[in-house]
């Protein structure tokens, strides 16, 4: 089970250079209140920046950093798995990203992404998508599991029921099947060069005669045509290698095309945010008539002058933005025709690999019917019948070697058709699909929501009213919507729980006592969650503080102060 502790940020959206510091275990339920603007979404994306390195709301990555102090964002989360504490340390300007195990950093030697990629798999168990189902509801950025596609919410019920590692064991089978084959590859022209031989000595045995210059025939014809095809791969080889130097000429601006579009980017949310400044000045100066600092009368005429100013500036700022956009399209087109030249690079890096695989077997093979042909001579000087006695058990050997690799291949097979998504897994979902439906039922029931609610094993809905009219998600009204979300959220922490690999103690809910439940929804959903706090720590954002205050152990209050969003009090039950 993750037990989230501690979250704390700073320079972070809104939010100024001193650190908001929230207890995410001290109290079983609290609510958060403030007005719209003051923050209190902010630990939403504080908690998924920190852990997944991008925001809850759909925020471009620049604008995580506040716009007035412009550096040191910084995110700092704590939570345990089992008996060993994590911390994660990520932040913009500078870049940071930190993971300590029981107070030590974890090596980072690593690419970034190999190192997020670590922390979901190997610490968390559980990815983005996977996480927001199970610890946030939100009526903003967050896409209920009944509006996901079909894949989106199998790979969420497979993180659930911790089954990755079937296809983590489905990947190095793969491996040991390419491996397993190549082998049979091998040993199956081993058992065919054998026999060849045997048959070889078989003839000699039976003319003595006339066998000599009809082999040495064959062999030397064989080698002729050997060589021709040698020379003409040859030529294809260099074919090749002469396209792949002459396409590398058009790739080697890559990095500076990838950094003049990183550059324009950024150019281009500066003039954006640029031009929202001098709207917001000039949407001031229409709607205030005295100045916030010294009370006094703006001059009419000074306003004006400032408003026509500031109007000039955005029309010719909004000009640059034309031109900007127009040289980002014209360097996107140049990155897609450099990717494409990457791509036709790869297709005959690979072809002459292939091509240097066949001339290389082609001149093992030529270079046997050399030998072979020196040697034949020989043949029939020796005991050509002790000869053939050892190639048999040379062939008996192989034979068996094969047998071996064969009867391994069909193992592989086997495990490879349970671990693929109709084997095991299919399975292990099929036995959760009764209860995950019963769970749904249940929290329906305990919302006032009476309808029969079921997935099928490709979780696909089918919801019925009591007299079998059938329903689907779309057509329920938004609060009817926002209980069966609540009840998927609800069922999804049980099973979590029931897996406990992928368990938390942490849930929060953004404003869904604000729109979409009704007085009876609100009294049922507050008794639900007395049976959560058990085990659970729960965190609701609402505007409906005079409903709600005093139902929750502590109440944190976020404003904004001088521009900056911060934590203004708690209030403890």
């Amino acid at each position: 089970m993750i037990v989230f502790k501690t979250l704390k940020w700073k320079n972070f959206i809104s939010t100024g250079n001193i650190f908001t510091e929230i207890d995410l275990c001290k109290s079983k339920t609290t609510l958060i209140v403030g007005e719209n603007g003051a923050g209190k979404s902010t630990i939403l994306d504080a908690l998924t920046y920190a852990l997944f390195g991008k925001p809850f709301r759909k925020i471009n990555k620049p604008q995580l950093v506040n716009s007035i102090t412009r550096k040191d964002m910084v995110v700092e989360i704590e939570f345990q798995v089992g008996r060993v504490n994590y911390t994660i340390v990520r932040g913009m300007k500078p870049n940071v990203f930190e993971v300590y195990q029981n107070g030590m950093l974890v090596n980072q030697a690593a690419e970034m992404r190999d190192y997020q990629e670590y922390l979901e798999k190997h610490i968390l168990k559980l990815n983005f998508k996977s996480f927001c189902q199970v610890v946030v509801l939100g009526s903003a950025s967050f896409v209920p599991f009944m509006q996901l596609p079909a894949a989106q919410r199998r790979e969420i019920i497979e993180d659930l029921l911790d089954l990755q590692i079937f296809t983590t064991m489905n990947t190095i089978l793969k491996d040991k099947i390419q491996v397993n084959g190549g082998k049979v590859t091998d040993a199956t022209t081993d058992q065919k060069i054998i026999n060849e031989k045997i048959k070889i000595f078989q003839e000699h045995m039976l003319e003595k005669q006339n066998s000599n210059e009809k082999i040495i025939a064959e062999k030397v014809s064989l080698i002729d045509e050997t060589a021709q095809q040698i020379k003409d791969m040859t030529q294809d080889f260099y074919a090749l290698d002469r396209d792949i130097t002459e396409l590398q000429k058009y790739v080697e601006n890559q990095d500076q095309v990838k950094s003049k579009i990183n550059k324009l980017n950024t150019l281009k949310h500066q003039i954006e945010a640029k031009t929202k400044q001098l709207s917001e000045e000039i949407s001031f100066l229409n709607n205030h008539d005295n100045c916030p600092t010294c009370a006094q009368v703006i001059d009419p005429e000074f306003k004006k002058q400032h408003i026509e100013s500031k109007q000039t500036t955005i029309a010719e700022t909004e000009g640059g933005l034309v031109l900007l956009s127009s040289k980002y399209d014209e360097a996107n087109k140049e990155l897609q025709q450099i990717m494409e030249n990457n791509s036709i690079i790869s297709q005959k890096e690979f072809e002459k690999l292939r091509l240097s695989d066949k001339i290389k077997s082609l001149i093992k093979y030529s270079n046997q019917l050399e030998k072979e042909i020196k040697n034949i001579n020989e043949l029939y000087e020796s005991d050509e019948s002790e000869k053939i006695a050892a190639l048999q058990e040379d062939l008996n050997k192989c034979t068996e070697i094969l047998t071996a690799l064969l009867e391994q291949k069909q193992v592989y097979t086997i495990a490879s058709i349970l671990l693929k998504d109709g084997g095991i897994k299919s399975r292990i979902i099929k036995q959760y699909v009764p209860i995950i439906n019963k769970l749904i039922g249940k929290y329906l029931s305990a919302l006032d929501f009476f309808v029969q609610f079921e997935l099928d094993e490709e979780f696909n809905e089918t919801i019925k009213s009591r007299f079998r009219d059938e329903f689907s998600y779309a057509s329920f009204s938004e609060g009817e919507k926002m209980r069966i979300n609540l009840a998927i959220l609800f069922t999804w922490r049980a099973v979590a729980k029931l897996r406990n690999s992928v368990s938390t103690n942490l849930l929060i809910m953004d404003e869904v006592f604000d729109s979409s439940l009704d007085s009876t929804g609100t009294e049922e959903f507050l008794k639900i969650l007395q049976q959560l706090t058990q085990d659970t720590n729960t965190f609701i954002i609402s505007h409906k503080t005079d409903q709600l205050y005093d139902k929750f152990e502590s109440v944190l209050r976020f404003e904004k102060k001088q521009n900056f969003s911060r934590l203004a009090g708690v209030h403890l039950s």
